[in-house]
């Protein structure tokens, strides 16, 4: 009966995890919704503003096709490279945290000749480089679970300040990406300096936009900041739509798997009972043969 009572038991915790796991499902779909839509309004913004980076940038070349500014100036040799990643604040995602991490990790090796900076965003990343003792740059524990422009223009400003001023060489961004609700992909981004794969200066459709000769770089500068500063936010957002899909996914796995749990253990303490009672009246025909 003691076993009985332990395989009752254990049918009654499993029953209470998928409850949890099922709940945790149903919230993160909920909020999938509204960062999927968040995140597709985003980008349709981030379009338009790398359209129009595009034009300017083709308006403003020089004759040899290249635009002098220091934010297109490709370091063939870097010395210093920025790598910012964004993982997420919380875990029971599945392996949303780890493969952003597995991508920097490959970064790491890739620039191990030359002097890299990490930056993080988000608790489990963090933590992860912290235990590993990494030192980073500098770190943000709360912003991945809830986006803001003012606080991801902020973050990201610190190592564009660095990039002008020579202290770095390139800055790139890792985050995890929303493709569906059952996809996520890794993005790797360079910012700076701006790839010219980003800003294809061959297959721009022009508008009717002029561009005055700009000595002093003021209205490029303008906008690749904020090109940057809104690549930075959306990174945030687009992470978090792909955060949601991946816990949605990892609680319904684990709200199944509980389910077949409950089943096996149930056919388990179905026959031990039965072989209990098949003990029982074993025992008592042989009390009663006993007796005669």
């Amino acid at each position: 009966m003691a076993n009985l009572k332990e395989i009752k038991r254990k049918i009654s915790s499993v029953k209470g995890t998928q409850k949890t796991t099922r709940a945790m499902k149903l919230v993160s779909s909920a909020k999938l919704k509204r960062a999927e839509e968040v995140a597709k309004r985003s980008k349709v913004y981030a379009s338009k503003l790398t359209e129009l980076l595009n034009e300017i940038a083709q308006k403003m070349n020089n004759s040899d096709g290249e635009i002098d500014n220091v934010f297109f100036k490709e370091n063939p040799n870097p010395k210093v490279v920025d790598i910012v990643f964004v993982s997420a604040d919380k875990g029971l995602c599945g392996g949303f945290n780890y493969q952003t991490i597995k991508r920097v990790n490959k970064l790491l090796k890739e620039y191990s000749n030359v002097e890299v900076r990490l930056s993080g965003i988000g608790k489990k990343g963090i933590a992860f480089y912290r235990y590993n003792k990494l030192d980073m740059i500098n770190e943000i524990e709360d912003l991945s679970a809830s986006p803001s422009y003012e606080r991801a223009a902020e973050f990201i400003s610190k190592l564009v300040e660095d990039y002008i001023e020579g202290k770095t060489d390139k800055i790139i961004l890792v985050h995890n990406g929303y493709v569906n609700m059952i996809t996520q992909e890794i993005v790797e981004q360079q910012l700076l300096p701006v790839d010219s794969s980003t800003v294809d200066l061959d297959s721009v459709s022009m508008s009717e936009l002029e561009v005055e000769p700009d000595d002093d770089d003021t209205l490029i500068d303008a906008l690749v900041r904020k090109y940057i500063d809104y690549s930075m936010y959306y990174a945030l957002l687009n992470s978090l739509a792909a955060e949601h899909s991946a816990r949605m996914q990892a609680m319904d796995a684990a709200t199944s798997n509980a389910g077949e749990m409950v089943q096996k253990l149930t056919v388990k303490y179905n026959k031990a009972r039965q072989e209990a009672i098949t003990t029982e009246l074993i025992e008592i025909i042989s009390g009663m043969e006993s007796l005669k």
